[in-house]
């Protein structure tokens, strides 16, 4: 019952809870649903084979998502032959895929990745169960089957752009579903090695998996049922790992700042009621019962809140699942499936989030004394316990020696840890508000001091004395705005310095960069004069994935004058067992320079190559340097991602490609990853800023209702209702500008740091680059939640028909 009473009584203090709990709930309950839905499937090509034999071994959990190395053309011969043995299986689809893409109205057409090429000899039709809707199987090696929602007819000449370049092809047949099929024949020419082997069940019992592990061994991984997605795409397996890794933002910031947002309303709401809780334990109230009482508060609020929240989760995780597709962090395709366990769990963690933020405030609660509760005036003699001064400058002391050590070491160092000092120094300063508001508060209300009036008077006095309610305020807005230019500005300050170092890397005019197809054919390289850079994929001893690209020596050497040989020159990478590696691959594979490397290609050949040189990290883009020969040789799919042109004058653009500066090519080469970073980063600031406005709300309207005796006073002593709103609109706003600038203090020092580090380590200027409009967007909410959430209850309570001001 007096739990009831008090949260009729004292709704506003709750209100904030509420929201802020329901939110989190919410928050958790939609991320929930989502993630347990978002998982691999079965690529649909492989959806007909009920067993699959893939070379190499399970994906990682995390990038680089690569399949590993594939099996050479005899070795995958020879393994397709014993399976053929296996009972059960009636016929084994050796899987051969290639980059290939249609030209229609002299544009390439579709969206074909490098990992997951439309390319495939016509036995793969069979592991998607596709037969001609129209027309036959091609036969001659210039016939070709197409999806039929391309639009060309059986009978019709396409274009089919492969990595040799266009060729006419006759369209033989039309199959329902994405695919361009070519022989058998064409394809064993144009793929690399081969990732998959699927068993067709012959006489209708299937293939049984053990006898085909027996037949398998170490030489690859028998994939059956749900197992086979792990075929997925790379790129798909990427974008399901980004979602990942933004749903568990969202999931921990959400956990985090409704603990934060409880723990300050329950806190503001405690040192608003020491009297009430001093009156409780004069007529006999225990300690216990005093936490209880707030426990049991919490509970309530916990309950409504959490329940709204679960009903909104479930209702809105498919309007999640749409906007993530949408910004490109699921998959095409991808669904969700609303079950019971992520809502229950959110609800029950929504219960233990809000007793955790309970927690601290029971405990000053229970330790009011009757007589310190009723002798104690209305103002903040102790804004800050011991335990908070001492954890405050723990995390200072922390942030100073963090910020001194990565100051003092490799700039890489920096570059990579250069989050941590700001962050404690962040949280050390939230921690130590109290203390360090009022010094600020002196030095920008100084003027408010000498001639502003008895209104400015009474905000700076105002605010010196209201201690609490002035850091409580102060401290989301400096925690919100100083991550907020801090992380912001670390990705935009990273990505301008990648773009500098790959401008630099170069001495061209122009480039030649493909255009609606993953990379140039040989026939556009032939067309245009200028370096081409041929990238591929090669592993190391046990797999280990290495980015390499093939160079023309002589003419690589032109151009780029920015690498850099520790060991060994560049002007040695000719013949077809040269490479150069970079000096962090040497040293993780243990490869040195003049001595031979076991290094297996795209089309599953091993071969011993010979280390001519070893480059360093920053003056390279890739792992490894090939003749581009080597490159063509052993990855007959490769294609070119750029042609480098040193003359002046413009060149005609090849099919599928065009001509832009240097710094359009610098900026456009990871636009797709950038591009993700920054919304993931523009999305935690949001939902940051989104609590940072509930924090501030809470606290400015708990403290404008327990202010209103205090503006009626003023009322009487004869300000008008102008000068009283203005004073709490000047108030708040204050309070903002030095969160702000408090935030900016801690944030700038360490991005200057970064621009250091990300200069010193690409040899070039880098520029500092901070989104000033976004961050203002951020200042700019915290302002308009703070005048809101108190000059719009003042205004309510002070206007003539609404109160009016006793006479005496």
């Amino acid at each position: 019952m007096l739990t009831l009473a008090t949260m009729r009584a004292r709704w506003v203090s709750f209100l904030s809870s509420f929201v802020g709990l329901g939110l989190g709930v919410t928050i958790l309950a939609t991320t929930g649903v989502v993630l347990l839905s978002s998982g691999p499937e079965t690529p649909e090509r492989f959806a007909a084979a009920s067993v699959l034999v893939r070379s190499g071994e399970a994906r990682r959990p995390g990038p680089p998502f690569d399949d590993g190395p594939p099996w050479s053309a005899e070795r995958a011969r020879r393994l397709a032959d014993r399976l053929a043995a296996v009972p059960g299986v009636g016929r084994v689809v050796t899987d051969r895929s290639f980059y290939a893409q249609v030209v229609i109205g002299g544009r390439p057409v579709g969206d074909p990745r490098l990992d997951d090429p439309l390319g495939h000899g016509w036995s793969s039709a069979a592991l998607a169960a596709h037969a001609p809707v129209a027309g036959r199987p091609p036969v001659g090696d210039h016939e070709v089957v197409l999806d039929r929602r391309l639009g060309p007819h059986p009978g019709d000449t396409v274009t089919v752009l492969t990595a040799s370049g266009p060729a006419p092809y006759t369209v033989s047949g039309l199959v329902d579903g994405p695919g361009i099929y070519l022989t058998d024949g064409q394809a064993d020419r144009l793929a690399g090695g081969v990732r998959v082997l699927g068993l067709l069940a012959g006489g209708g019992a299937a293939p049984d998996p053990a006898a085909v592990r027996a037949v398998v061994g170490a030489e690859g991984r028998v994939l059956t049922g749900s197992d086979r997605a792990e075929l997925e795409p790379g790129h798909a397996a990427f974008t399901r790992w980004v979602g990942l890794q933004v749903l568990s933002a969202m999931t921990a910031l959400a956990a985090f700042t409704t603990v934060f947002v409880v723990a300050s309303t329950f806190a503001l709401s405690v040192a608003g009621r020491r009297r009430e809780f001093g009156l409780l334990r004069t007529i006999g109230a225990t300690p216990k019962q005093v936490r209880r009482a707030l426990f049991a508060e919490a509970g309530v609020v916990a309950a409504l809140a959490a329940g709204l929240g679960v009903v909104l989760g479930g209702v809105l995780s498919p309007t999640l699942a749409a906007v993530l597709v949408d910004l490109g962090f699921e998959p095409e395709g991808f669904t969700v499936e609303v079950g019971v366990l992520p809502l229950v769990g959110a609800f029950a963690l929504g219960m233990v989030v809000a007793m955790a933020g309970v927690w601290s405030a029971s405990r000053r609660a229970a330790r009011i004394a009757p007589s310190e509760a009723l002798r104690e005036a209305d103002v903040d003699n102790r804004p800050m316990s011991r335990g908070r001064v001492v954890g405050g400058l723990l995390f200072v002391a922390l942030g100073v020696v963090s910020a001194a050590v990565t100051a003092t070491a490799d700039p890489r160092a920096l570059a990579d840890f250069g989050l941590y000092p700001p962050m404690a120094l962040i949280i050390g300063l939230t921690m130590l508000a109290p203390a360090v508001v009022p010094p600020v508060v002196r030095v920008l209300t100084w003027p408010l001091s000498r001639g502003a009036g008895a209104i400015g008077l009474l905000v700076r006095e105002g605010m010196l004395t209201a201690v609490r309610r002035t850091a409580a305020t102060a401290a989301p807005v400096l925690a919100t705005v100083g991550l907020a230019v801090l992380i912001t500005g670390m990705v935009a300050t990273t990505a301008q310095s990648y773009e500098a170092r790959r401008a630099a890397s170069v001495r061209a005019e122009r480039v030649i960069v493909p255009d609606d197809v993953p990379g140039l054919t040989d026939a556009a390289v032939a067309e245009v004069a200028g370096t081409p850079l041929t990238p591929t994929t090669v592993y190391g001893d046990g797999g280990s994935v290495v980015e390499a690209a093939g160079v023309v020596t002589d003419e690589f050497a032109a151009i780029g004058d920015r690498v850099e040989a520790r060991r060994g020159s560049c002007d040695e990478l000719r013949g077809p067992t040269a490479m150069a590696v970079s000096e962090s691959t040497a040293a993780r594979l243990g490869w040195r320079h003049g001595g031979d490397a076991r290094v297996t290609f795209r089309d599953g050949v091993t071969r011993t190559m010979r280390v001519i040189a070893v480059l360093a990290d920053e003056s390279t883009p890739y792992d490894v340097l090939f003749p581009r020969g080597t490159v063509r040789a052993h990855d007959p799919s490769a294609l070119t991602a750029a042609i480098f042109r040193t003359g002046a004058d413009p060149a005609r653009a090849p099919l599928g490609g065009k001509e832009v500066s240097v710094a359009a090519y610098a900026s456009s080469a990871d636009a797709e990853e950038q591009r993700l970073v920054w919304t993931f980063t523009v999305l935690l600031v949001v939902v940051s800023v989104g609590y940072t406005a509930i924090a501030i709300a809470n606290t400015l309207m708990m403290a404008t209702a327990d202010r209103l005796p205090d503006l009626r006073v003023l009322r009487l002593s004869g300000a008008t209702v102008r000068q009283a709103l203005c004073a709490i609109a000047a108030e708040s706003a204050i309070v903002v500008t030095i969160g702000t600038a408090l935030g900016a203090v801690v944030a700038v020092p360490s991005l200057l740091s970064l621009r250091w580090a990300l200069s010193d380590l690409g040899g070039t200027s880098v520029p500092l680059v901070v989104p000033w409009p976004l961050v203002g967007g951020v200042i700019a909410t915290c302002l308009a939640a703070a005048l809101t959430a108190s000059v719009g209850p003042a205004w309510l309570a002070l206007r003539p028909n609404r109160h009016r001001i006793p006479a005496a």
